[in-house]
């Protein structure tokens, strides 16, 4: 297994701001620098929804973590929470607590109006240089 298939992968919508602030987000609190991100509307997330059928038609946001284990919804939150660490890792555990019909209903009510609340952007937004080499097309 190489390195990058030991990093966990954030499929997200890039035309969505609350989504581009997710990506943000990880970047700044990400200390071991190793999350990959790619936009749904790319080929790396077309090519791993191919081989993912059951995924079909996710339009915010997929993490893969290292293992290859996926999660969607409420758990992808969740999973970015624990992986970022410090006090994220231990909101994370509070938020496990919650059953998933209602995580997933909150965060299908955000996911359904994020454009409305958070906006939109006519592309894609072209990564920081610095961090440029951790964005799959």
């Amino acid at each position: 297994m190489n390195d990058a298939q030991k990093s966990p992968l954030l499929l997200y919508d890039g035309v969505c701001a609350l989504c581009n602030g997710a990506v943000a987000f990880i970047l700044r609190r990400d200390r071991s620098q190793t999350t990959r991100f790619a936009p749904l509307s790319g080929p790396t997330a077309a090519h791993f929804l191919a081989s993912h059928p059951g995924l079909a038609g996710i339009d915010s946001m997929i993490w893969i973590d290292p293992e290859g284990e996926v999660f969607t919804r409420s758990a992808a939150a969740i999973a970015i929470a624990r992986h970022v660490g410090g006090v994220w890792a231990a909101l994370a555990a509070v938020a496990s607590i919650v059953p998933s019909g209602l995580r997933d209903a909150a965060y299908d009510l955000v996911a359904r109006f994020r454009y409305r609340w958070f906006g939109r952007y006519d592309a894609c937004p072209v990564p920081p240089p610095e961090h440029r080499a951790r964005f799959l097309p």
